[in-house]
Formats: structure tokens, sequence, C-alpha cells
């Protein structure tokens, strides 16, 4: 289980809110095809969700990459704090339960790392970095005990009944 300190919360809601004001087309724009706009945020959500996923018990390299980029930045997100605003830093925000994977779920999340990767190199430069922040906030606040954890409880469900059907199907 990987832990999310207050400075690892805030680098996430940090990627969220760029995304966010970045992605705002506007209240007219939006009001006028809100499907359009809100198809530009899925790659985004996806690849949250995908970075969510791997902070969720996953072991060997992506879950050591996934705990290293978490450990980056709760360091990050602390010194920021510390010397932004004078927050005392390493207090934990981490939901006190968590889903974890199952094996089948775990095999999932490797076929979804393909994926993630293959999507990454396929995009633009623009669209690539989009994946990536997208991940990065998911690693963040995937364990988190807010909201964004709370929402990566159906996704493992989700993933790890996924994964007991396909690989139960063989």
């Amino acid at each position: 289980m990987n832990y999310v300190t207050a400075g690892g919360v805030t680098v996430g809601l940090c990627l969220l809110g760029w995304q966010i004001i970045t992605w705002w087309p506007g209240r007219k724009p939006l009001t006028k095809d809100p499907l359009k706009h809100a198809a530009k945020l899925l790659p985004w959500l996806l690849s949250w969700s995908y970075g969510c996923l791997t902070t969720l018990g996953i072991g060997g390299l992506i879950g050591t990459a996934s705990s290293s980029v978490l450990g980056l930045s709760n360091w990050l997100g602390d010194v920021a704090l510390f010397w932004g605003v004078g927050e005392h830093p390493g207090q934990l925000a981490a939901a006190k339960t968590f889903v974890p994977l199952s094996g089948p779920g775990n095999c999932t999340v490797l076929i979804l790392t393909a994926c993630f990767i293959a999507a990454v190199k396929k995009a633009s430069d623009d669209q690539a970095g989009v994946l990536k922040r997208g991940a990065w906030c998911g690693i963040t606040l995937g364990t988190s005990a807010g909201v964004a954890g709370f929402a990566a409880v159906p996704l493992a469900l989700a993933v790890n009944w996924i994964g007991d059907h396909v690989y139960g199907a063989f």
C-alpha cells in the first residue's frame, strides 16, 4: 500500500486544477456543445483512472514506478507546503481502507500498462503530456481520503471483475 501525504494530494490537486483550467472552453461554448467539450477530457480521465489503479497494491516494475512517482510527489508537495505556507510536512492524507487488486486484476493492469504506453507513444506531444499528467494525478490522488480516493474503489472493483471474468474464462 502506498501512502500519500498532504503534499502529495496538493500536487495531485494542482495537476487537476491545471487540467481543468487548460480544458475549460468557457460557459457559452460548453453550453452550445457539451458533448464535444466533455469528450476532450476523456483521454485525461482514462489516464487518471490508470494512475489510480497503479497505486492499489501493484508490485513489480509498475508498482515501483508508481511508488516512486508518489514518493517524489509527496516530497515535492511537502516542501512546497512547508516553504510556501508553513504547513508541517509528512501529514498522512491516505484513506483508512482501500480495495486491493486481485491476481487477475493485477494482470488486467499489466494489459492497461501496455495500452497506456502505446497511447503515449502514438499521441502528439501535447496529448502525450495530457496523458502523463492524468496518470500522475491519478497516482497522487488514488489513495487519498477525499473524493478522488473514493473513486478508486469502484475502479478497483471493476478491474477485479474484468480480470476475474477474462482470466476465469480460460
